[in-house]
C-alpha cells in the first residue's frame, strides 16, 4: 500500500496525465491563445501516492465538469498538466520547475504533504507563480509566500480541535505524543495539540512525553515500550496513513488498548486496509463530511463522484475539487491569466462556495474553516462531530 495504488487508482491517474502542449510566454495562454495551463504537482508514487492520487480525483472530476473558463468575454479550454512529485520534497521542487519553464502554467494545484508544499512553494515564489494548496495544513506553508493558498485549515485549529477533544471527550488528562519526525506535518501538528492540551489541563507535565519515529519505519515496540510505561490517559499519533495505522496495530498487539488520535492524513481506505480492525476507534480531525454537505456545490460533487467512483468521496478528494473551481474563480475575476492578476484575485477571496464549505482568505492566503471529526467504526469512517472555528 506504501506503497502500492490499487489498479483502479493507478488508471485513474494514467489517464489523467497530460502532455506537454506548445509553449507560449510565461503567463500567457498558449495553443494559439485558447488554453489555460494549470499545474497539478502531487505525490503518485511514493510513500504518500494514495493521498495525491485521491486529491487528483477531486481536480480531475472538477475539470471534466468544468473544462473551460471564460475571461473577459471569451472562452479558454482548461489544460491540466500533472507532474509526480514522488513524495519527494526535491522532486516536488523539480515538478513546480518542470511546470512552470517547461509547461509554462499559469497558476498550481498541490501538494498532499506540507514538506512537499512548502518545497514547490519555494519555486514557485521566486517564479513568481500563484499555488492553490488543498490539504497542505501546516501554518509554514504560507508563511512569507504572499504566492500560496489553502483550501484547508490548518494545523494551529487542527491541534487544537484535537486537543479540546482529547481533554472534554475523551476525558483524558495525560497524553503522550508520538511523532513521525522526519515530517513537518506531524511535527508542527504535534506542538499544537500539546501546547493546547498543557493549557486546558492547567498541567505543564500532562504532556507525559513525546516518543519519535521516521518516515518508512516498520517496527515501533520501543516506542511503544516507551508509552505503556508512560501510561497516558490517550495517545495523539499524526503523521502518515501506512506508519500510524502499523502502530495502532503493533499497540494492540502489546494489549495498549489506550484511545488514539490523529489527523487529517488518516483518512485513506489505506489506513484501513494496513490496520484492519487494530485500527477500530481510531480518532482523528478531517475537512468534509458527506453528512454537512450542505450546498448545491456539495450535492453535486457527491453526486457526480458517487456516479463515476461507486463510493464515498474522501475529504482531500472535495478538496481537490475545490481548489480546481476556486482557481476558475479567480482567473475569471481577475480578467486574465497572468499569474500576478491571478494572485491578486485569489488574495480578495472572499465567501466562495466549495463542496468542503466557504472560502474566506485571510492575510496569510489560509481559509478558516470548520473541522470534522471522524472515528473508524466497523471498517469505515464515520462522521462523530462538527467543530466551527
Amino acid at each position: 500500500m506504501k506503497k502500492t495504488m490499487s489498479v483502479l487508482g493507478a488508471g485513474a491517474v494514467m489517464l489523467f496525465l497530460a502532455m506537454p502542449l506548445s509553449a507560449g510566454p510565461k503567463g500567457e495562454a498558449a495553443a494559439g491563445g485558447n488554453v489555460i495551463k494549470i499545474g497539478v504537482f502531487e505525490p503518485m508514487t511514493g510513500a504518500n501516492a494514495a493521498g495525491g492520487a485521491m486529491e487528483v480525483e477531486g481536480i480531475r472530476l472538477a475539470h471534466e465538469l468544468n473544462p473551460t473558463v471564460t475571461v473577459g468575454g471569451k472562452t479558454y479550454k482548461v489544460e491540466l498538466v500533472v507532474a509526480d512529485n514522488k513524495s519527494d520534497k526535491v522532486e516536488a521542487a523539480n515538478a513546480v520547475q518542470r511546470l512552470i519553464d517547461r509547461d509554462k502554467v499559469t497558476l498550481l494545484l498541490g501538494s498532499w504533504g506540507s514538506s512537499l508544499a512548502m518545497a514547490g512553494g519555494e519555486v514557485a515564489k521566486e517564479a513568481r507563480i500563484p499555488v492553490i494548496g488543498l490539504s497542505c495544513t501546516n501554518p509554514l506553508v504560507t508563511a512569507g509566500n504572499d504566492w500560496y493558498f489553502r483550501v484547508c485549515f490548518t494545523d494551529p485549529f487542527q491541534g487544537t480541535v484535537m486537543a479540546n477533544y482529547a481533554y472534554n471527550d475523551a476525558g483524558a488528562r495525560t497524553a503522550v505524543v508520538v511523532r513521525e519526525v522526519s515530517n513537518d506535518y506531524s511535527v508542527g501538528l504535534a506542538k499544537f495539540f500539546s501546547d493546547t492540551f498543557k493549557k486546558r489541563t492547567g498541567d505543564d507535565r500532562s504532556v507525559l512525553g513525546t516518543v519519535d519515529y521516521t518516515t518508512g519505519d516498520q517496527d515501533f515496540s520501543a516506542q511503544l515500550t516507551a508509552v505503556s510505561a508512560l501510561k497516558p490517559d490517550v495517545i495523539f499519533a499524526p503523521g502518515n496513513y501506512t506508519e500510524s495505522a502499523l502502530i495502532m496495530k503493533q499497540a494492540r498487539e502489546l494489549g495498549i488498548d489506550i484511545p488514539v488520535l490523529g489527523g487529517d492524513t488518516w483518512e485513506t481506505p489505506e489506513f484501513i486496509d494496513v490496520g484492519k480492525e487494530r485500527v477500530e476507534g481510531a480518532v482523528f480531525s478531517t475537512f468534509f463530511a458527506t453528512e454537512h454537505a450542505a450546498n448545491a456545490v456539495a450535492e453535486t460533487f457527491l453526486k457526480e463522484y458517487r456516479a463515476r467512483y461507486k463510493k464515498e468521496p474522501a475529504s482531500v478528494t472535495a478538496l481537490g475539487y475545490d481548489g480546481y473551481l476556486l482557481a476558475l474563480d479567480a482567473i475569471t475575476r481577475a480578467g486574465s491569466a497572468e499569474p500576478a492578476k491571478i494572485r491578486e484575485a485569489l488574495a480578495k477571496t472572499a465567501g466562495f462556495t466549495g463542496a468542503a464549505g466557504t472560502v474566506t482568505l485571510d492575510a496569510n492566503g489560509d481559509a478558516t474553516k470548520s473541522a470534522f471529526i471522524k472515528t473508524v467504526q466497523n471498517g469505515k469512517f464515520v462522521f462523530k462531530t462538527m467543530v466551527n472555528p
